[in-house]
Parts: C-alpha cells; sequence; structure tokens
C-alpha cells in the first residue's frame, strides 16, 4: 500500500472524527447552560480552551461570547479544528483515495461537507446551530456504519481506525483537562451545587453518560468520572479502551515496534494512574494529562516515521495537514 494512501486515509479518520466530537461538544455545551443558572462562570471560552486554539482565536475575535466561539469552531476557515475545515480536510484526503474506498463513504462525506458549507455561509446563530450539529453528527455515524458494514478488513481499515482512534483519545484528554480545571474543587468548602450536573456534561460529551451508569453503578461524582474515562478498558471513547484498540491495529502491520512501544509508554502510564490522588489534586492532574498528551503526540511521530515518511513520490502530500496544539 503506497505510504501517500495511507497516510490519506489516516487523515481523513482523523478529520471525520475531529469534526464529530467538536459538534457534540458543542451541543452539550448548549444545553448544560441552558441548566446551569446565569450566575455561573462557566460560559462559551472552555470550549476554545479544549481544542488548545486559544492564541488564534484572540488574535481574530475581541469577545468570548456564544456567537464568536460558533463561528470560530463551526464555521472559521482560519482555524484548521473548526467543523468546516475538519469536513473540508476530510473531503479531500477522502477525494484523492476514492479508488480504495466503497463509493457510499464518499458520497455521505462529500454531501455533509456541501450541506454544511451552505448552512455556515449563511451564519451560524443559536437559532440554527442544533440543526448544523445534529447533521455533522448524523451523518458521522453514519459513515460510521458504512465503514462497518462495507469496508474489508484489509490495511485501509487499519490505517482508518488508527486515525480515529488516535483523535479520539486526544480529544477526551482535552475534554478532561479543561473541563476537570473548572470542577475539581481545592478544598471540601469549594465544592459547588451542580458540580454533578457539570460531570454529567462532561460524560455527554463523550456519549458516556449511559455506559457510565450502566457500569459503575453510582452517582456521577469527579473520581469516578476520571477513572471511567481513563482507564475503563469497554467504554469505546475512554482512553484505554481507545489505545487497547489500537494496538491491535498496529500488531498487524509491519515495522510497528517503535509506534507500539511509545503506545505501552502511554497505556502503562493511563493504568497505573491513581485516580483518587488525581481527582484531589488538579494541578496534578493537569500535569498528568500533559504527559498523555505528549505521548499522543509521541505516538502519532512514531506512525509517520514508520509508514509515512518511505514515500514513493515526494511531491505528494496529504492534504491540509493540521493537528492541534
Amino acid at each position: 500500500m503506497l505510504s501517500r494512501v495511507a497516510e490519506n486515509i489516516y487523515w481523513m479518520a482523523r478529520y471525520l472524527e475531529r469534526a464529530e466530537d467538536t459538534a457534540r461538544l458543542i451541543s452539550v455545551n448548549t444545553h448544560l447552560l441552558l441548566d446551569l443558572p446565569r450566575s455561573t462562570t462557566l460560559g462559551w471560552s472552555s470550549l476554545v480552551d479544549i481544542t488548545g486554539s486559544g492564541e488564534l482565536f484572540n488574535e481574530h475575535y475581541t469577545r468570548s461570547d456564544e456567537a464568536s466561539v460558533l463561528n470560530f469552531l463551526c464555521a472559521d476557515r482560519r482555524y484548521h479544528g473548526s467543523i468546516i475545515s475538519s469536513l473540508a480536510g476530510a473531503r479531500e484526503n477522502l477525494r484523492t483515495t476514492r479508488d480504495v474506498m466503497p463509493r457510499e463513504i464518499w458520497e455521505e462525506v462529500n454531501q455533509l461537507y456541501l450541506n454544511i458549507n451552505v448552512m455556515v455561509e449563511s451564519g451560524v446563530t443559536p437559532r440554527n446551530i442544533e440543526l448544523l450539529l445534529k447533521r455533522v453528527i448524523r451523518s458521522c455515524e453514519t459513515v460510521t456504519g458504512l465503514i462497518e458494514g462495507t469496508l474489508s478488513y484489509t490495511q485501509v481499515r487499519t490505517f482508518l481506525m488508527m486515525g480515529r482512534l488516535l483523535e479520539r483519545a486526544d480529544m477526551t484528554t482535552r475534554i478532561i483537562d479543561v473541563r476537570s480545571a473548572n470542577l475539581l474543587p481545592r478544598s471540601p468548602e469549594e465544592l459547588t451545587p451542580f458540580e454533578n450536573l457539570q460531570w454529567m456534561s462532561v460524560l455527554k460529551s463523550l456519549t458516556g453518560f449511559q455506559m457510565y451508569r450502566q457500569h459503575v453503578r453510582l452517582r456521577v461524582r469527579g473520581p469516578d468520572v476520571l477513572r471511567f474515562l481513563l482507564q475503563d478498558r469497554r467504554f469505546p471513547r475512554a482512553i484505554a479502551c481507545s489505545l487497547d484498540r489500537l494496538a491491535k491495529e498496529l500488531d498487524t502491520l509491519p515495522r510497528h515496534d517503535q509506534a507500539i512501544a511509545e503506545l505501552e509508554r502511554c497505556r502503562e502510564r493511563i493504568l497505573n494512574a491513581q485516580v483518587f490522588k488525581l481527582a484531589a489534586e488538579p494541578d496534578l492532574l493537569h500535569h498528568f494529562v500533559d504527559e498523555i498528551q505528549l505521548d499522543i503526540i509521541n505516538l502519532h511521530d512514531a506512525i509517520r516515521q514508520s509508514w509515512f515518511a518511505f514515500r514513493e513520490d515526494p511531491q505528494a502530500q496529504p492534504v491540509m495537514r493540521q493537528e492541534q496544539s
């Protein structure tokens, strides 16, 4: 398999996962703010913090209000992680690899991009945002179903799953990092009456509330949520589960030693973490998540060096490659 094709498929999957996760995050934040009192300090700027794009946002926007954040995350092509930029990247990388993918997947991704492009060009507002987000989420779920039902178990599928799982793990770490900074109390006196509601929003951002209730069988508490999202090996969006599945994909490829070593280093850090200690010390948790994100970056670099650096055509490049900082 050509390294150029493999890299384009890998990035196509990352972009699709990024678009879906961003849409879910915005949707949950919208509904959470409706449930919280107006005096709450939780607003829209935390969504920009999750993406790690605060510097770019501040460069182009003067206020962190709802309209500005929605436009930045959904429609701003200057930000490579926005929904429209992610869909454009997914579409273009898929367009160049259409000969190895089922036609139905291309048609769904292409139609999704065209529809969302029309919607964002007419303006993203609090009035139409729910329709836009639902369209993105539903189409990405449709693509997931098409992949499961129509794509053969070849290296094409392997690189696609690698991109999806790595992007998913990265987004989960970002949500844990930023949301927990607002939620973890520094002393028992700092507990807020709406803490459980906000931890529920963390789970819902990752579509994990119902699975948490099934697996944990306890009321929603910060330490239990952290343990579930970090270490649960059954929930697909938990970091440990994503890494387990990614390890299986890597194991099917040649020259996987470097990537497997980086993955095992990250997996060992997560599974050995003392979650209740992390939950009691927000600064310690922030440092821990930073280490995981560096592990994910190192894992991506190992994947790139192992399989994407052997180009037959040195002029060929995957379209719009852009990693979140």
